[in-house]
């Protein structure tokens, strides 16, 4: 069983996807404990893969892509299953991961990793997507993982003025590399 927090339909509202329509899948749970987490990942209900294929169906109904967030939603055993399960229904799948836990994903699964703590190296490889989070500073220490993604999403924590201004030095700074990007479903009020 898949432990739960919340499926809804809203807009991608961060990095490369912003502003498309997608159906979240919330799983419950992380594997760390960030101070400046912002979501609300406790266990709502517990359901099975074809329990949460049937929530994102009545959910978004043809929306075609589904991003799974958490917590952190790779800590999750049935994932790979939920996964293959969102494939074979056409939907295009997207993880939101801190890129600690090692999983292997099918080549047409869209990763953006944010990293936090630590992130396994193998993760680091996989991510098509990197978005750094910025509060008070950019964590230029997870740099060196990432030598090859051609470009590094500086999301400022909270859309905090002050850690834009951070986010927007470091990026006007480091042009060819560095992109802002603000949380823009929370600009417009939307979930």
């Amino acid at each position: 069983m898949l432990q739960l927090a919340e499926i809804f339909y809203s807009i991608q509202g961060e990095g490369t996807w912003s502003g498309t329509p997608a159906i979240f899948v919330r799983l419950a749970g992380c594997n760390l404990a960030c101070t400046f987490c912002d979501t609300d990942y406790a266990v709502k209900e517990l359901a099975s893969v074809g329990d949460v294929l049937r929530m994102v169906r009545e959910t978004g109904d043809t929306c075609p892509m589904v991003i799974l967030t958490g917590g952190e939603p790779l800590a999750q055993a049935e994932v790979p299953e939920l996964i293959e399960a969102l494939r074979r229904d056409g939907r295009r799948v997207h993880i939101e991961s801190n890129g600690t836990i090692y999983t292997e994903l099918p080549a047409d699964v869209w990763l953006c990793v944010s990293p936090k703590e630590r992130v396994d190296p193998r993760m680091a490889a996989r991510a098509n997507e990197v978005k750094l989070i910025v509060d008070g500073r950019v964590p230029d220490e997870h740099l060196p993982l990432f030598a090859e993604h051609p470009v590094i999403l500086l999301q400022p924590e909270g859309n905090a003025r002050a850690n834009i201004e951070v986010a927007l030095s470091y990026a006007k700074s480091h042009p060819q590399r560095f992109r802002l990007s603000l949380q823009t479903h929370k600009l417009i009020g939307v979930r």
